[in-house]
């Protein structure tokens, strides 16, 4: 087992935001939201633009939290669940994940759908949502399935603007 990871970036994730985040992606978020590769990885991308989503992965870069085991999401109502039982960004290796649309691809630089990071983040990879593959039908809410009123908790998770 190593004990040392390296990675480098290959470009650099571009939002409005420069304060706050959303928890999760929201599609049809307002503003720009641009994934620029550095130059050398642009021959990469070829084909990337018959996909309809991308995962990028990246470098949750501004945390000022330490790691705790244990978390209470922010939408949870006071719930604790372990780390791993979460979408904390606050985690022993600050690695993000989000799913995202792709509206196109030009020479090193992707426009995407709205994101959850913020501006400047360090992308670390980017691979293709395939359908069949990425989707499964027997997925669940995991703790989720307890919380009282899900459905409306899950617009909040979504960063789904509601009325209640």
């Amino acid at each position: 087992m190593q004990d040392t990871i390296t990675f480098r970036p290959i470009g650099k994730i571009h939002t409005p935001y420069t304060d706050s985040a959303p928890y999760q992606p929201v599609e049809d978020d307002g503003g720009q939201f641009r994934v620029v590769l550095d130059p050398g990885y642009e021959e990469g991308l070829h084909q990337l633009e018959k996909f309809h989503y991308i995962y990028l992965l990246y470098y949750v870069h501004r945390l000022a939290r330490s790691v705790s085991m244990t978390v209470s999401p922010p939408w949870a109502a006071g719930r604790q669940v372990g780390l791993f039982a979460s979408r904390s960004p606050v985690r022993p290796n600050p690695i993000g994940l989000s799913v995202v649309r792709l509206k196109s691809v030009q020479g090193n630089t992707l426009t995407t759908s709205g994101l959850d990071v913020f501006d400047d983040t360090p992308l670390l990879d980017i691979k293709p949502y395939i359908r069949d593959l990425d989707t499964k039908a027997d997925a669940n809410y995991g703790w989720l399935e307890d919380v009282q009123d899900r459905d409306h908790l899950m617009l909040h998770i979504k960063g789904v603007p509601h009325n209640y």
